[in-house]
Parts: C-alpha cells; structure tokens; sequence
C-alpha cells in the first residue's frame, strides 16, 4: 500500500491475486481469486477463495482492515465466520443485490445499495 498526494491509500489489488489469505489469528483460509470493489468508491470490499477439492465454490471475505504482508493478506475476521458465510450463486461476473445484502449482513458491515441502475454495490477487479 503507498500513499497518494492526498495522503489516501492506494491498493493495487492486481498484486494480490493467489496470495494466501490468514484469518485474525494466522489461520489459513485459502488463496485470493478474485478482488471485489465497491462501485461508487473502487476500493477493495471483499476477496473470493476457493475451497474445496470436489464441488469447489467461492467463498467471500471481507477486506476492511486487510493487513497486506510479503507472502499473505490477514483480514480482521476469523475462519469460521468466513466458513458460516451464505453460500451465494454467482450471476454471470455478479452477484445478486439480495446476495450483496446478505453477506455484508453475515459480517456484520453497513450495507446499502447503490442509487445506480443495477443497484449493486460491488463489482469484480
């Protein structure tokens, strides 16, 4: 993360992919697959990871607080609150707006939709 003349944090996200991402407490949750942005802001709301061997799905974590390290991203959440997130279907690149609903409320984030057409609030990097 660097600074920008403004003094706001510039993620570049694109350095994260197949990072491992660690829970609060060190605990491995997976590898980053994907970054999703919030639309009105672009910055990082979420990453997916895979789980799985057999019937592999995509597993969303929140990134508020994300600590970036050299080899691994630690997110301020535990493995078990990602393992009991909804389980969420993916439509075309995005997910529904009730979905978004539900996993920022799994997490216990604000949520609200955005006055745009679509009325999503995140979008895939």
């Amino acid at each position: 993360m660097s600074d920008d003349a403004d003094g706001q944090a510039k993620w570049n996200v694109a350095e994260w992919h197949g990072k491992t991402l660690v829970d609060v407490h060190g605990e491995k949750i997976g590898k980053l697959q994907d970054v999703y942005v919030d639309v009105e802001t672009d910055e990082p709301q979420f990453a997916t990871v895979k789980e799985g061997v057999i019937g592999r799905h995509l597993t969303f974590v929140p990134l508020a607080g994300i600590q970036v390290g050299p080899d691994s991203l630690q997110v301020s959440v535990t493995k078990a609150q990602v393992r009991s997130a909804p389980d969420l279907a993916m439509h075309g690149e995005q997910l529904s707006q009730d979905d978004e609903s539900k996993l920022y409320h799994h997490f216990e984030l604000n949520y609200t939709p955005p006055a745009i057409q679509s009325g999503r609030r995140l979008a895939r990097r």
